[in-house]
């Protein structure tokens, strides 16, 4: 097994509240960061541009995504162009397609023209990796986000899938591939196997990087400790 520090795979933290961001922010391992609306509202929070431009006044010197949150093309592209002025680090994430299934490549290929950084987000197929690569090509640096975990809930192998996108954007050096979603801790090993320039992961997991390479036997017996302790604090009888 790999230690942390062998790894070449990125970690950023996916996450919205402001507490946590800026404890992963003091962690060497983590690179960047990624957020959400989903994430956002989660945390609580109420005013996106305020929120944001407070966080990247702590954070300035790792990538870190926000995403539009219309489902207009025509204000996608005016959010975007907003978000990329907050900040030298910040990649502007754009879903692959708007809720009525229209592909996203159109505006996404403008906005590289221009020079902003995307964040290609809710990817989970490999048409969308080449349409997206197309129009990505040649551009200022951005990152494509493929779903891993999704994939793997619909009871699909995200591997293959991964290794074929690794293989496709090898040929466009200004693009890095997300695996995004993770469902455990043993996906940061995986993605690094295949080559993924980055991997998403959010504080769950993250807390788990302490368990890297622990001895089995010890984590067994932990464990039989829980079990018993749980019990006893339950009261349970027979």
């Amino acid at each position: 097994m790999k230690s942390l520090a062998e790894l070449k795979v990125k970690i950023f933290a996916d996450g919205a509240d402001k507490a946590g961001m800026l404890k992963m922010y003091g962690s060497p391992l983590i690179k960047g960061f990624t957020t959400n609306p989903t994430l956002m509202r989660k945390a609580g929070i109420a005013d996106y541009r305020s929120f944001a431009q407070d966080i990247l006044t702590a954070i300035r010197d790792r990538p870190i995504s926000f995403e539009v949150f219309s489902d207009e093309f025509s204000e996608m592209e005016k959010q975007a162009r907003e978000i990329a002025k907050w900040g030298e680090n910040v990649y502007v994430k754009i879903p692959v397609t708007n809720t009525l299934g229209k592909s996203s490549t159109a505006l996404i290929g403008d906005l590289a023209k221009s020079g902003i950084k995307v964040n290609v987000t809710a990817m989970m197929t490999l048409d969308q990796v080449s349409d997206v690569a197309a129009v990505l090509s040649g551009g200022p640096r951005s990152c494509v986000s493929v779903f891993a975990g999704r994939i793997a809930d619909t009871g699909r192998d995200p591997l293959p899938i991964m290794v074929e996108a690794v293989k496709m954007l090898s040929r466009y050096p200004n693009i890095e591939l997300i695996w995004a979603s993770p469902r455990e801790l043993l996906n940061i090993f995986q993605a690094d196997a295949v080559g993924c320039h980055i991997i998403t992961a959010t504080s769950d997991i993250l807390s788990k990087l302490e368990l890297i390479g622990k001895d089995l036997h010890q984590y067994s017996l932990e464990t039989v400790k829980m079990f018993r302790g749980d019990a006893v604090k339950a009261g349970y009888m027979l």
